[in-house]
């Protein structure tokens, strides 16, 4: 990311925009220690701040994009920023309120921390007087015997406000209950907080709200140590307007790697998103400012069916997390996949990736294509696709078929074929 993009934003007497105010509009507050103490501390001087991301995955994924992008809003405002990747906490595993997590290979983390790291980078600047800086905290675990952290660290905590936790008591209200590993997360959690205070004078943690309680065994354990005071910032958990989470389907999650969800997935989530949503997915998730989403704002009520809003905000998102380049793609195959432009100049990575999305079946050349109509289920039975050819509404690669016993012949970089029927319904063709 150019260096340019992270000048910092700092008024005419030297203090610093209210960057707090921004985060607020964009719906990125949901609970904090001291507002006015939080917003003194980051209109006065450039401070630091971090946020935390588990190795639990071999990818960052939509609610840690919301993290990132509030990372990225706060350099921008002039703040320095710390991304941590837990080698030692994605050994442990943050409590889910169902069940026990499944721990990782020592191997298995290690390889992750590195990948998350990668992805984490991409959204901060390490250039500049702000530049960020990337830790792990296994750096200062890992040297800690079992003696020295019970002793150092874990008799400034009290069992009965760590059992208080919703977490907690959550798993020990559920007929898994909790094992002491998990139990002791909360206790890492504050270390990590209480060690950046020290190593960098690190005095604002982000994290959703749904950590809290961890959140807030940093700064109390940094109270308790070094008798200071320290901030924390926590963001929603993003909804949609029904009420459910945000970046799940079927309980997939949308990932910031291009492997797990393609660039052309990805675009599609974003464009799909419903007119309910899509101000408040463009306040969290894009810097377009006020201007440019009210307008947006008025054209969906104006003439929702241009979806107008959605286009900018997949465009703005899928820049912002793949490029520019993998945004248009997915533009170009969009088109090209409904007739409105040349599937042939389509990369066979986006192509197969878009065709992926869709239903698909498996064929050789010489397959009649009524066959390749029902394996799909765009129509019924043979004689459905026989009356769909007859009408003229079937293509095989945007070209029309006209005889009711067409077969397939080829395939898009000899691995796959686009089936339409109609405007609108498409199936994917692999070659076998």
């Amino acid at each position: 990311m150019a260096t340019a993009e992270f000048l910092r934003t700092q008024t005419n007497d030297g203090s610093f925009a209210d960057i707090l105010e921004e985060l607020k509009w964009r719906g990125l507050v949901a609970i904090s220690t001291d507002e006015e103490e939080l917003r003194k501390a980051l209109t006065e001087s450039s401070i630091t701040y971090y946020c935390g991301f588990d190795p639990t995955a071999a990818s960052l994924h939509l609610g840690n994009l919301v993290q990132l992008l509030t990372m990225r809003r706060l350099q921008l405002a002039g703040h320095k920023p710390l991304a941590l990747i837990g080698g030692s906490t994605g050994l442990v595993g943050d409590p889910r309120p169902t069940a026990e997590r499944t721990l990782n290979t020592k191997e298995t983390v290690a390889e992750w921390v590195d990948k998350l790291g990668t992805q984490a980078s991409r959204f901060l600047s390490f250039e500049g007087e702000n530049a960020a800086r990337l830790v792990n905290n296994l750096d200062w675990t890992a040297p800690l015997s079992a003696i020295d952290f019970l002793r150092d660290v874990g008799k400034y905590f009290r069992v009965g406000k760590m059992l208080s936790k919703d977490a907690v008591s959550a798993r020990l209200n559920s007929e898994h209950g909790i094992s002491y590993t998990e139990f002791s997360y909360q206790i890492l959690q504050g270390f990590d907080f209480l060690e950046l205070f020290r190593r960098y004078d690190c005095v604002l943690q982000t994290g959703g709200s749904d950590q809290w309680g961890n959140l807030t065994s940093g700064t109390d354990l940094i109270h308790k140590v070094e008798g200071k005071s320290a901030h924390i910032l926590a963001t929603p958990l993003i909804t949609n307007s029904d009420g459910k989470k945000f970046g799940k389907s079927e309980g997939n999650a949308v990932w910031l790697d291009a492997e797990l969800t393609s660039p052309y997935a990805f675009y599609q989530f974003w464009l799909n998103v419903e007119d309910a949503d899509v101000v408040d997915r463009l306040k969290v998730f894009t810097f377009l400012t006020k201007d440019e989403i009210q307008d947006l704002a008025q054209q969906t009520a104006d003439a929702p069916h241009l979806r107008a809003a959605q286009k900018r905000l997949a465009l703005e998102v899928t820049t912002l997390v793949h490029s520019a380049e993998a945004a248009q793609a997915a533009i170009d195959a969009s088109a090209a996949l409904f007739g409105q432009g040349d599937l042939a100049a389509l990369d066979a990575l986006t192509i197969t990736a878009a065709l992926g999305e869709l239903p698909n079946a498996k064929a050789a050349v010489g397959t009649l294509i009524t066959e390749l109509l029902v394996e799909t289920g765009l129509v019924a039975s043979i004689s459905a696709g026989r009356r769909a050819i007859a009408e003229g509404g079937v293509y095989l690669n945007n070209q029309k078929i006209v005889d009711e016993q067409a077969i397939l012949t080829d395939f898009l970089h000899d691995s796959c074929a686009v089936l339409r029927r109609g405007k609108k319904t498409l199936a994917g063709i692999f070659k076998a």
